[in-house]
């Protein structure tokens, strides 16, 4: 992580823009270097050669194959569905090693239909994402096709991507998310935020003050599923194949350590910057947009609000946001979306490469360029693969706790994510650490996944889980629910690498910050700055910290964020100091 992210942090709080100098010979070679790259992008003669590994196949052509040649198409589709988690592309008429080659009218069709049996064969429906004709010596005309592959939903196995929402107050994140969830556009006054808020203060003033979860499906053919064909969440999980779980986020300053909470313990996979057009880079912008690289978290932009304003002004915002992107500091590539076409190539980059950030322009009243935003959705592919997944789900379980509630008939239910491993109904887990350190016997009655229930958790995916009549007081945001087996070590003291961002004097021992990690969030005393007295805005330097309240599970390499007023940092936790040794030095005289 590049200690100049200091310069996002650090511009909300009064530091200063790199110099017009430096910005005019960046955007001068960024202009030559995109324009070498979109030419070549326009139509490229090929593409990267096939791999082995992921979930992307090329065919030359699919016609009329034998039994046996079908069963082994079939069997190749399979794994590519495996490796892209129920997801596949198929490019039609190209080359193993990505030449463009392109089929006539009559083998492309011929080919598309020994596709589409091949996808009924393994469970599946096909959709042509796109078609480009290829420039060929020939007289007839020769096209390509871009098919997307996905696999029909089987006992609630359907494909989950976490976005989380960021923003500025009053850029239109609840707005929007309400538009794309419940299928109707805002009237202009805030309607369609209404159903996202959870209590009467958001209602009264408009703006999200806690964390809410809303969901947009997309069926095996990519057609959208949300409340306006379906009436509850359950109807949404059974019909969908793929599922965007939003995580909207607050945009006001006053509630940061709620957004801090939501990209640390939430493990979204995205992260969605939404930016008013007619404001533009305002408030907490910055910081959201540093907070989501500090945690290495992709982002795309969307510019809202594009209703308001006269084209230019939108064109000012996008230009802002590019020079911002452009930063050393930041380093990514601007790519603004335009068309279906664009959302296609931009959802395929996106996850392929970090550094690319689409930017979208669209408005929640008028419906433009809304369908853009979801064919990006609908072709986004996740960031781990089968391999990945399979690796984490054979390990011991353990479900991080986010959210605590008590429900009538029901008992204790807890909100969070299962970080490893498989939990069953009915499984024995352990709950803690406690104030004391200890960890406390309990099972899981029933799991829910977007309100449906669910009798199987894996690796990765947010659920809720009924405990009954457990004791409520006893559990606490950033306990951990672990297999009996695991014995987790828990600790008071812990060492981390850290880069202090942004700092108005000089940090020193005996500062108290408030960490998150994780789930976790309690406010630590530094003990320790490892061969330094004390440290400025940009240094590095391995810290010593101590909880204050009571001990926490960590883990090691684990990314920290740590903050106090307008003091910042991120770093990766290096070593740990196991609890019982932390006693032992107390009890000494």
């Amino acid at each position: 992580m590049d200690s100049r992210v200091s310069e996002l942090f650090g511009s909300a709080a009064g530091t200063g823009a790199p110099s017009r100098k430096t910005a005019k010979n960046g955007s001068k070679k960024f202009k030559n270097r995109s324009a070498r790259h979109q030419k070549a992008s326009n139509n490229p003669p090929y593409l990267p050669p096939e791999v082995e590994e992921g979930n992307i196949e090329y065919k030359l052509k699919l016609v009329n194959p034998t039994q046996y040649r079908f069963e082994h198409l079939a069997t190749q589709m399979k794994w590519r569905l495996q490796e892209g988690r129920g997801e596949a592309v198929y490019q039609i008429g190209v080359e193993d090693n990505g030449l463009l080659v392109g089929l006539s009218e009559e083998d492309m069709n011929a080919s598309l239909k020994t596709l589409r049996r091949m996808a009924e064969k393994v469970g599946a429906d096909i959709t042509v994402l796109r078609e480009r004709e290829v420039d060929y010596d020939s007289d007839e005309t020769h096209r390509i096709a871009e098919v997307l592959v996905r696999k029909v939903p089987d006992d609630q196995q359907f494909l989950d991507l976490r976005v989380a929402v960021l923003g500025n107050v009053d850029s239109g994140k609840s707005t929007l998310l309400g538009v794309l969830t419940q299928g109707e556009l805002d009237n202009g006054r805030g309607r369609a935020r209404l159903n996202l808020f959870r209590h009467l203060h958001e209602i009264q003033t408009g703006r999200t003050s806690s964390i809410s979860i809303e969901i947009l499906g997309f069926d095996s053919k990519g057609v959208v599923v949300n409340y306006s064909e379906s009436r509850t969440a359950e109807e949404i999980c059974e019909s969908a194949s793929k599922m965007i779980t939003f995580i909207d986020l607050a945009g006001h300053h006053k509630y940061l350590k709620t957004t801090i909470f939501g990209l640390t313990s939430y493990c979204p996979d995205f992260a969605m910057l939404v930016v008013s057009a007619n404001t533009g880079i305002a408030g907490t912008t910055r910081e959201h947009l540093g907070l989501a690289m500090a945690l290495k978290v992709p982002i795309f932009i969307v510019v809202s609000k594009v209703d308001l304003c006269a084209k230019g002004t939108v064109e000012r915002t996008v230009r802002q946001l590019e020079r911002i992107l452009k930063q050393p500091g930041c380093n990514k590539v601007p790519m603004l979306v335009s068309s279906t076409d664009d959302a296609v190539t931009a959802a395929q980059k996106f996850a392929q490469s970090p550094s690319i950030t689409p930017i979208f322009t669209l408005s929640s009243v008028s419906g433009e360029s809304l369908d853009v935003l979801k064919v990006f959705f609908n072709i986004l592919p996740p960031l781990s693969n089968s391999k990945e997944q399979e690796e984490l789900m054979q390990q011991l379980t353990e479900f991080q706790i986010d959210e605590i509630y008590t429900v009538p008939d029901v008992g204790t239910v807890v909100g969070g994510t299962l970080y490893s491993g498989i939990c069953r109904e009915g499984e024995q887990l352990v709950v803690g650490p406690t104030d004391d350190g200890e960890f406390r016997e309990l099972a899981v009655l029933s799991i829910q996944r977007n309100r449906s229930g669910c009798r199987v958790l894996r690796a990765g995916q947010a659920a809720t889980l009924a405990l009954g009549d457990f004791d409520r007081s006893l559990l606490r945001k950033g306990m951990v629910m672990v297999s009996p087996e695991m014995n987790p070590d828990i600790c008071w003291r812990f060492e981390a690498e850290i880069v202090l961002l942004f700092h108005a004097k000089t940090f020193h021992k005996g500062f108290q910050v408030t960490v998150h990690v994780g789930n976790v969030r309690q406010t630590a005393t530094v003990e320790a700055l490892q061969g330094k007295d004390e440290l400025r805005t940009g240094e590095k330097a391995v810290v010593g910290f101590r909880f204050i309240k009571h001990p926490e599970y960590l883990k090691l390499g684990a990314k920290l964020l740590f903050r106090e007023g307008v003091t910042k940092g991120i770093g990766q936790v290096t070593k740990l100091q196991p609890a019982c040794q932390y006693q032992q030095q107390q009890q000494q005289p």
